[in-house]
């Protein structure tokens, strides 16, 4: 059976992990709890799990806020399925998920970034009807 839930507890985060891992492949298993629970403290990060079968098969992780250039929207930070799970509809379930919870949040906007080099990523995206509208510029400071 197929759930898509919220990761509540540490134990819920700590499941996220091997399949978060897979996009961000810097961090480790404590650097990532230690993280997640920093975000939801100070920017209601959310971290959200798709789990079929007992196995957590996609994560999201999110934001809902509000800027003068957006108005109220929500930002996907994260947003992986299992690389031995993709074209199983995962992705596709947990993405409408987020469009579900940005209307119930009044969300005027969703937002997020993708690395130019995620091409299948990018076929997703859209297919799910989201447009390329601006440039995201970045620059390391340390």
């Amino acid at each position: 059976m197929t759930r898509i839930a919220v990761a509540q507890t540490e134990a819920d985060t700590a499941r996220c992990f091997t399949v978060m891992s897979e996009l961000r492949t810097h961090l480790t298993l404590d650097v990532f709890a230690e993280q997640v629970k920093r975000q939801r403290e100070s920017s209601s990060y959310q971290l959200i799990y798709l789990e079929d079968g007992g196995a957590i098969r996609a994560v999201a992780g999110f934001r809902v806020a509000e800027c003068l250039a957006w108005g109220r929207f929500m930002y996907v930070d994260d947003l992986v399925t299992s690389h031995d799970e993709r074209s199983k509809g995962y992705g596709d379930a947990l993405f409408d998920w987020l469009l579900h919870y940005a209307k119930q949040q009044n969300c005027d906007q969703l937002h997020l970034d993708s690395g130019v080099q995620r091409f299948r990523a990018h076929r997703f995206y859209f297919r799910k009807r989201l447009a390329i509208t601006s440039y995201h510029f970045a620059m390391k400071l340390t």
